[in-house]
């Protein structure tokens, strides 16, 4: 068996796939024994991937596109999840929610894992005709500590993780206003990683890799989540299974999972979102940031 190690920016649902390619035996298949971890502070999967501890770097795309021209090359192969796994939690009695609704409104979103949240809810926003100039946010602490605060009476919504929103809306915390997996659209919210541009020999292992990747997505969109309920508690013990059962299908019914191929309609999309909040000087072009060899083997089968 070949190592392949991912250093990954966070455990999550959205990173399924990964979880029951390992499960299924899919990775072994291909001859890699597929390992994963997950670094405090995140970006430390930086320093993984440089010196050589690991094969990929899992989390963001707007990591790659910042460095590109200002520092290493880290160059994205593949994507895991195609939505943002983000949900906003409003206060009960609130109106139905509205993006055209939030000028005035403070919104808590954390700044502690890297800058996906705020890039991609202030794209919403702009999306919907709103100068996110009009929103106040706290964006600035944990989000252990925003959810804390908002319990406490802070802000008007909060944006967390899917799971954490139907834990917080069960303990009488908020209602759920919105899931952006369902919501948001398309975009390469979680994409594999790799320093400097790849030979032949890491190409070919890169391409096993994304094979067995492939078949995970399928066998999770060919499987009800109530299937392989007790692989969802065993993986994510800090849930409650029908949460995380009910996520799960509307993950698969709203195409957070598709291909390993990072999209191109939506990579242009996001790259606008990622410029806009000026970690780019302008999007960049999918051929000067991605290289799409390793998905190419994936798209033919």
């Amino acid at each position: 068996m070949q190592r392949f190690h991912v250093s990954a920016t966070g455990h999550s649902l959205n990173y399924l796939p990964e979880y029951v390619a390992r499960w299924q035996g899919f990775f072994a298949e291909e001859g890699l024994n597929v390992s994963a971890s997950v670094p405090s502070p995140w970006d430390l999967v930086l320093d993984d991937i440089g010196a050589g501890r690991a094969e990929a770097a899992l989390g963001g795309i707007w990591v790659p596109s910042m460095y590109l021209g200002r520092g290493p090359r880290y160059t994205p192969f593949a994507q895991v999840s195609a939505r943002a796994p983000l949900a906003l939690v409003g206060r009960r009695g609130a109106p139905a929610f509205s993006w055209e609704a939030l000028p005035g409104k403070v919104i808590l979103m954390k700044g502690s894992n890297g800058a996906s949240v705020g890039l991609f809810i202030k794209m919403l926003l702009r999306e919907h005709g709103v100068d996110p100039v009009r929103v106040g946010f706290v964006q600035d602490l944990d989000g252990k500590m925003l959810a804390q605060l908002f319990a406490g009476g802070m802000g008007d919504y909060l944006v967390v993780d899917s799971p954490s929103a139907l834990t917080l809306e069960a303990a009488g915390g908020g209602v759920v206003a919105t899931v952006l997996a369902a919501s948001g659209g398309d975009v390469p919210w979680s994409v594999y990683y790799a320093p400097g541009e790849s030979d032949a020999a890491r190409l070919a292992v890169q391409r096993r890799f994304v094979r067995a990747l492939g078949r995970g997505m399928d066998w999770v969109l060919a499987h009800e989540a109530a299937e392989f309920r007790g692989f969802l508690v065993e993986t994510f013990p800090r849930f409650d299974p029908d949460h995380l059962v009910r996520l799960v299908e509307l993950y698969r019914a709203h195409g957070m999972w598709t291909t390993p191929r990072i999209d191109v309609a939506g990579y242009a999309r996001w790259q606008r979102g990622i410029a806009d909040g000026h970690l780019t000087a302008a999007p960049l072009p999918y051929e000067v940031l991605i290289d799409g060899r390793a998905t190419e083997v994936s798209a033919a089968l």
